[in-house]
């Protein structure tokens, strides 16, 4: 049954029209990427869904009871309230539905079997369940673990988190709601890779439907079911996985392009034959006839698809050839404040390499950046430059940008360009006119702000570019533009990055950061995590049927299989014992600490059983 139904939904901003006619379905486990350029209108119509905004046309129906969340990147403000307390906000429905249960039964105990009371009861009971169950503090507290807080953050005030941190405390409220309809603006903004991987598994299982807007490519492609595009005010629904609707979409608008042109040609000879023969009787009626045929072709005409997004300008100068040696680290050990990021690392970067270094948030991917080149001190060891090395860094903030003048004063200063190649650098990069060339760096958007920096870093003639996240802010065919681009460079890249997609593309070589320190892993992304797998698989635990008969050890499988089906179903009843305290108080440390030790234990299990029955079977 559909959780919610669109019919022609329209909207209208100042007077213009931002969309007209969407219309899509979706169901429980659906999971509806929204995609189209800036300014079409996603973000409005999640808003829309939620009731945040206007319908200014068509119809929006929900299913009885639909429990909506919405997390759309709107931080809470800096406040004292605790974690807990703005996480657990999300379910204050559900804590009023408890404590009616309470008052419920205590009535009851007391001799009230009146059949209003007994209806009140059952009608409380039964939206607690709809909504999952006595455990729904639990889950929330899942939730907030698996965006990466500590059971430390939760009695934290919201005034001491980072924006970062504030935007996943909007995400982990509204997945602990226990919505039927979940809506999720740029879900994956400030999540390390581990939480990426997290969201994308409980996206999967969530008993819900799901509308989200991303531009984390690996992110949509993996939970992805249907694609809703939005672009000139209208939309086209395509139920399939992600790539599939990018491969359709291409196609279609090639198609497109080719019947406009087509069109515009018949057009055009037509209008000449018209101008030449209007006037002349002998051809007049025919000429009339030109005329029908053009106002019916003008009726149905295609438009040409726009130049998709301008597309950003990513060409990068030939860079001068630096010694083999890039950058050398020896015995490295990095600190932040009290806390030590790494020790006694080390690892090389040679000529034309192209490294990407990965780790969770916090583990100190970019001070290691900021020493490499300089603008850190090392608690201690060595690390060094090689001979002819030009770096460009290319930070997370965008620090390195000069303030004090305009976009084009920022980009001939960074460049050295003259103004005439700076303005082309410029209108490349999408800052087109004198309006947009004198506009003071001061004031720039965020996502304005990414596309100085970057057209900075392309012009700079730099044989080592150091990039630390630049992607944030881009769209999603900036984003392969700047992953070709970077296919493509000759000289040396350093990359972080939480967009698996362009570490997959672009890296030969990965640097991981692991218990501070730093180990190396060739290839791209996809390698990397085949390499974690099978080191976290497990050998089988030796059997005696292994001991006695080594020549036929098949046989043993399926005792091991058993032993750990086992081991699996004790581990579940604990988790399930644990959950069943915890749902009376979430706050419990110890019995939070329990239970994510029963987890990890079990899910270890689990792994150790799918290895093994995958074994067997073959």
């Amino acid at each position: 049954m559909a959780v919610v139904i669109a019919s022609s939904l329209r909207k209208e901003h100042s007077g213009d029209v931002l969309f007209d006619g969407v219309s899509f379905k979706v169901e429980r486990k659906d999971r509806l990427a929204l995609a189209g350029p800036n300014g079409a209108g996603k973000t409005t119509l999640l808003r829309q869904l939620a009731g945040q905004v206007s319908i200014d046309g068509g119809e929006l129906a929900l299913q009885k009871g639909t429990r909506i969340a919405l997390h759309d990147q709107r931080p809470p403000a800096h406040s004292p309230r605790p974690l807990r307390e703005y996480v657990l906000s999300g379910t204050a429905d559900l804590a009023a539905v408890e404590e009616e249960l309470r008052t419920l039964e205590n009535a009851m105990a007391a001799g009230d079997h009146e059949p209003a009371t007994m209806r009140r009861y059952s009608e409380a009971q039964a939206r607690l369940e709809h909504a999952g169950g006595y455990d729904w503090r639990d889950r929330a507290a899942s939730v907030v673990r698996g965006l990466g807080f500590t059971d430390a953050d939760l009695d934290r005030p919201l005034s001491t988190f980072s924006g970062g941190e504030l935007t996943r405390a909007s995400l982990a409220r509204a997945l602990a709601s226990q919505p039927d309809l979940l809506l999720l603006d740029e879900p994956t903004n400030h999540l390390d890779i581990e939480s990426l991987e997290w969201l994308e598994s409980m996206l999967k299982t969530l008993d819900a439907a799901v509308i989200l807007v991303a531009h984390d490519r690996w992110f949509l492609e993996a939970v992805t079911t249907a694609v809703l595009e939005l672009e000139g005010g209208k939309s086209v629904y395509f139920p399939g996985a992600w790539h599939v609707w990018r491969r359709e979409a291409a196609a279609r608008a090639i198609h497109q392009a080719k019947t406009a042109v087509r069109q515009a040609e018949q057009i055009e000879r037509l209008e000449r034959f018209v101008e030449r023969f209007r006037y002349k009787a002998s051809k007049a009626r025919q000429a009339q006839m030109k005329i029908k045929q053009i106002k019916k072709l003008e009726a149905v005409r295609v438009q040409k698809p726009e130049e998709r997004r301008r597309g950003l300008g990513f060409e990068f100068l030939k860079p001068a050839r630096s010694g083999r040696d890039v950058a050398v680290v020896e015995d490295l050990s990095l600190r932040a404040g009290d806390k030590e990021l790494l020790h006694g690392a080390s690892f090389a970067i040679e000529r034309g390499e192209h490294v990407a270094l990965v780790g969770p948030n916090g583990s100190g991917k970019t001070t290691l950046l900021e020493t490499l080149l300089g603008e850190r001190a090392p608690a201690g060891g060595k690390l060094r430059l090689g001979h002819g090395v030009e770096a460009a860094y290319f930070s997370q903030h965008e620090a390195e940008l000069d303030e004090r003048g305009s976009v084009l004063d920022a980009a001939m200063s960074g460049t050295g360009l003259k103004r005439p190649e700076a303005q082309n650098l410029l209108g490349r990069f999408l800052f087109s006119g004198w309006d947009e060339h004198e506009k003071p760096v001061a004031v720039l958007s965020g996502g304005e702000r990414r596309r100085l920096a970057l057209a900075i870093a392309v012009a700079s003639g730099a044989n080592f570019l150091v990039l630390d996240e630049p992607t944030n802010h881009l769209d999603l065919e900036s984003r392969e533009a700047l992953e070709a681009a970077l296919e493509a460079f000759p000289g040396t890249v350093l990359l972080v990055s939480h967009d698996r997609a362009l570490l997959d593309a672009v890296a030969d070589r990965l640097l991981a950061v692991e218990h501070r320190a730093i180990a190396s892993y060739p290839g791209g992304w996809a390698d990397y995590q085949q390499a974690q797998e099978a080191d976290a698989t497990p050998p089988p635990p030796p059997t005696r049927e292994k001991r006695e008969k080594p020549k036929r050890p098949a046989k043993a499988k399926p005792s091991a299989l058993e032993l750990v089906e086992g081991e699996v179903e004790r581990a579940e009843a604990r988790v399930a014992e644990l959950e069943q305290k915890l749902a009376a108080d979430w706050g419990d440390v110890d019995l939070l600490s329990a239970h994510k030790a029963a987890r990890e234990d079990l899910e270890a299990l689990l792994k150790r059983w799918e290895a093994l029955f995958a074994d067997a079977s073959s």
